[in-house]
């Protein structure tokens, strides 16, 4: 076996898990490549996968950059025409992920890290969580005064209240109609925040603005069309506030959802050892470093340091993270009838705005 092959399986050990797998490594090389629909931008995480491919040069990565819906509605056609399906399916939509689990697409695998994981973090060995994302606020600092920095959800409802024509069209946020990160961080919200109904009040009286893409909301803070962000994915945030000065992230003192990118290997998986080497990788040690380090991620794991890292925001959160768990309960607003009742609950708050 090739030293490269033997250091990758080293690395992967690393993760505190048994003895490295040459035979997984073997039938990885035998398939060579695997193949990754994700929903996690190519250029944000091309070091984790050149890294990947220089340890195991033998398994090639196609690696496939989509939406969430296209993800989801490309995997079930091809499941449906009995052709050969991607062998890793990584995305940021936890809800729709844990549907292909629980409608039984997803291969169990006892992943070595498992043990290093948050329990909140794995479901059956099916659905593993790989990031520890932290959703806050963003706004332009330069056109915001401290004191009308909203540093809470209970914030946004008192200074929308106390200067609605301030606020009018000066809020933004994932429209929860046409993104699917966005419909999930909303129904978390109506579960995590025993004042929702306030929140609700307060989108419609300031005429919130919606946007299909956090790099959208975050060119409109930059511009000053738009003052405040809410519901933004902290990773991208503070990626962009590295090179923008005028943007600010914020996380909520009352209490802060944290999302985590669930990858799963199917069943159907045309290249099946590849996709536990790929997904071993992700979640060692130096795949979480990478993650951290380059595509400021957050990784999920809390033995890697850094200052993007979800040990480091465990820390500094004073227990106010709110990890979207994991499991059966991500389910309950897909049901259509749940889904069409809290849809309509959200149109009739913003239209408010015209009475």
């Amino acid at each position: 076996m090739a030293y490269a092959h033997i250091l990758g399986a080293l690395v992967i050990v690393a993760s505190g898990g048994p003895e490295p797998d040459l035979e997984l490594v073997d039938a990885a090389d035998r398939e060579g490549k695997v193949v990754v629909f994700s929903t996690t931008d190519a250029a944000a995480v091309r070091p984790l996968l050149d890294e990947f491919e220089r340890l195991f040069p033998e398994v090639h990565v196609e690696y496939h950059d989509m939406v969430s819906a296209e993800l989801y509605d490309r995997f079930l056609a091809d499941v449906a025409a009995h052709k050969g399906t991607a062998d890793v399916l990584w995305s940021s939509a936890m809800d729709l992920q844990i549907k292909l689990a629980n409608d039984g697409y997803a291969a169990e695998y006892a992943a070595p890290a498992v043990p290093r994981l948050p329990a909140w973090a794995v479901w059956k060995n099916e659905a593993f969580g790989t990031t520890f994302e932290p959703i806050g606020f963003v706004y332009n600092r330069r056109l915001l005064e401290p004191e009308s920095v909203p540093r809470s959800h209970a914030d946004v409802v008192r200074l929308v209240n106390a200067d609605p024509q301030r606020w009018r069209g000066k809020l933004c946020i994932y429209d929860p109609e046409h993104s699917g990160i966005g419909f999930l961080l909303l129904t978390q919200d109506a579960k995590t925040d025993p004042s929702f109904a306030d929140m609700l009040k307060a989108y419609g009286t300031a005429q919130v603005k919606l946007y299909p893409t956090t790099g959208a909301m975050l060119d409109k803070i930059h511009t000053g069309e738009q003052l405040v962000g809410l519901n933004v994915i902290g990773s991208y945030a503070l990626s962009r506030a590295r090179i923008d000065p005028d943007l600010e992230f914020v996380l909520p003192k009352d209490y802060t959802l944290v999302m985590s990118r669930i990858a799963l290997i199917p069943k159907t998986a045309t290249h099946p050892a590849a996709a536990r080497l790929f997904l071993d990788f992700i979640l060692s040690v130096d795949g979480q470093r990478i993650l951290a380090e380059k595509a400021r991620l957050f990784p999920i794991r809390n033995d890697v340091e850094g200052d993007a890292t979800g040990r480091r925001l465990t820390d500094e959160s004073g227990g106010r993270l709110r990890p979207v768990v994991i499991g059966p309960s991500l389910l309950v607003y897909l049901d259509q009838a749940k889904r069409v009742g809290f849809l309509r609950q959200w149109r009739q708050a913003l239209q408010q705005e015209s009475r």
